[in-house]
C-alpha cells in the first residue's frame, strides 16, 4: 500500500490540482501496475503507477496510458479520462483521473459474452493513419513484433524454478509456431486491441455491461490476441477476485459472441484464432518465467521510470497469489491442459472455416 506520507502527499497535491477539500481512500492492492485511489464525492479514481510496463519514463508513460483511454472511448465500454495529473517530487509517476465505474467484479463464465461484445466494440474503432497512431505502438510488422517479445522473454525459461519438461516444451512449441504462423496471419490487418484483455480488468454494471477498466498496453495489433487473453486458463484465473475455468464449448461460445459482434470485422481473423491463441499463451507463460527472475530484484528509485516487477511495490498478498498462478502456469499438467484445449480448437475452427 502507499505509505501514510505517500498518502498524505497525494491528497495535499490533488487537493490543489482540483480546489477543494479531499477525502481519499485507498483500494486493495490488485495489480503489479499501479495502486487506485477513491476521491470521495467525486466520482473519480486516481490511478498512480508503480512502474511502466511499456518500458517508459514516468511523464512518457501518461502520456501513452492518457492515449489508450482517450483512443477507445468511442466504443463505450471503457470509464472517462478526467485529467492527467503530471508527475512530481510528491508523486514521481504522477496519477491519471479516471471515472470510477460502478459494477461487480467479472467473475463467471456467464460474464464472457458482455466482455467479448466489449472487445468487439474496441476492435471496431476506426484505424487512423500510420502517422496518426503515436503514442501508441503501431509496428509495421504486428506479427513479428509479438514473436520478438515472446523470444524476448523466452530467455527467462532458463530460470532454476521452471522444470525441464516445462523449458523444453514451451522452447519447442515456441519454435514451431514461428515457422507456421505467418501464413495464418498473412494479410491480416491491424487494429486497436488492448493487449490486457484478462476478466480481472472488466467490471460488469447493473445493465450487464462489460467496462474494461484497465487501459495501459492498448496497440494496434491483431484481435484474435484479445480473444485469447480473454479466455485462456492462464487468463481466467490469474484476479485475485475474477477467477473461473472456462469449458471448451465455453471457449467456442465466447468466440462465437465475438464472430457475431463483429459482423463483417471478423471473417479475416477466422483462421489466426487459434495460432493466434496459443502466442498469446506463450508470451503469458514466458512473461512468468520473467517474473521469477525481475520479482526477486530491489525496488527501483522512485520514478526511475522502466519497468520494475520488484516484490517490493506490492503488499504480499499480492505477491503471494501472483507466486502461485506463476507456478500453476509454468507446471506440466497446466502446459498439457492449454496444449489439449489448442488441439480441439484447432479440430473445432478448422473445417468450419
Amino acid at each position: 500500500m502507499l505509505s501514510a506520507q505517500e498518502s498524505a502527499n497525494l491528497r495535499l497535491y490533488l487537493e490543489q490540482a482540483l480546489q477543494c477539500d479531499l477525502k481519499i481512500c485507498q483500494l486493495d492492492d490488485k495489480g503489479l501496475a499501479h495502486w487506485h485511489v477513491r476521491l470521495e464525492g467525486t466520482g473519480l479514481l486516481a490511478r498512480i503507477p508503480k512502474q511502466s510496463q511499456m518500458g517508459l519514463g514516468p511523464r512518457d508513460n501518461l502520456a501513452y496510458e492518457a492515449a489508450c483511454f482517450q483512443r477507445a472511448a468511442a466504443c463505450g465500454h471503457v470509464p472517462r479520462l478526467d485529467r492527467v495529473i503530471y508527475p512530481t517530487d510528491q508523486l514521481p509517476w504522477g496519477a491519471l483521473l479516471v471515472e470510477e465505474i460502478t459494477g461487480a467484479p467479472a467473475n463467471s463464465p456467464d460474464h464472457m459474452a458482455a466482455i467479448m461484445q466489449a472487445l468487439a466494440a474496441i476492435h471496431a474503432l476506426p484505424v487512423p493513419m500510420v502517422r496518426a497512431r503515436a503514442p501508441l505502438l503501431s509496428a509495421t510488422d504486428p506479427l513479428e513484433a509479438m514473436l520478438g517479445l515472446v523470444r524476448a522473454q523466452a530467455a527467462y525459461l532458463d530460470h532454476p524454478l521452471i522444470s525441464e519438461p516445462s523449458r523444453r516444451t514451451l522452447k519447442m512449441r515456441l519454435e514451431k509456431l514461428s515457422q507456421t504462423i505467418p501464413q495464418a496471419c498473412d494479410g491480416l490487418e491491424p487494429r486497436l486491441i488492448t493487449f490486457d484483455a484478462h476478466p480481472g480488468n472488466f467490471l460488469i454494471t447493473p445493465t450487464g455491461k462489460a467496462v474494461l477498466v484497465d487501459l495501459e498496453k492498448l496497440r494496434y495489433s491483431y484481435p484474435p490476441l484479445d480473444l485469447a487473453h480473454a479466455t485462456l486458463y492462464t487468463s481466467t484465473t490469474w484476479d485475485v477476485d475474477a477467477s473461473f475455468a472456462l469449458s471448451m464449448a465455453q471457449v467456442v461460445h465466447a468466440y462465437e459472441v465475438w464472430i457475431s459482434a463483429a459482423g463483417t470485422l471478423a471473417a479475416p481473423y477466422l483462421a489466426g484464432f487459434v495460432p493466434l491463441r496459443e502466442l498469446m499463451w506463450l508470451w503469458s507463460v514466458t512473461w512468468c518465467a520473467k517474473w521469477l527472475t525481475e520479482s526477486v530484484k530491489p525496488k527501483q528509485a522512485s520514478g526511475a521510470g522502466g519497468e520494475d516487477w520488484s516484490q517490493a511495490n506490492s503488499d504480499a498478498a499480492l505477491i503471494q497469489h501472483v507466486r502461485s498462478r506463476v507456478d500453476d502456469y509454468l507446471a506440466m499438467p497446466t502446459i498439457h491442459q492449454v496444449l489439449a484445449e489448442l488441439n480441439t480448437l484447432d479440430r473445432l475452427f478448422a473445417p468450419a472455416h
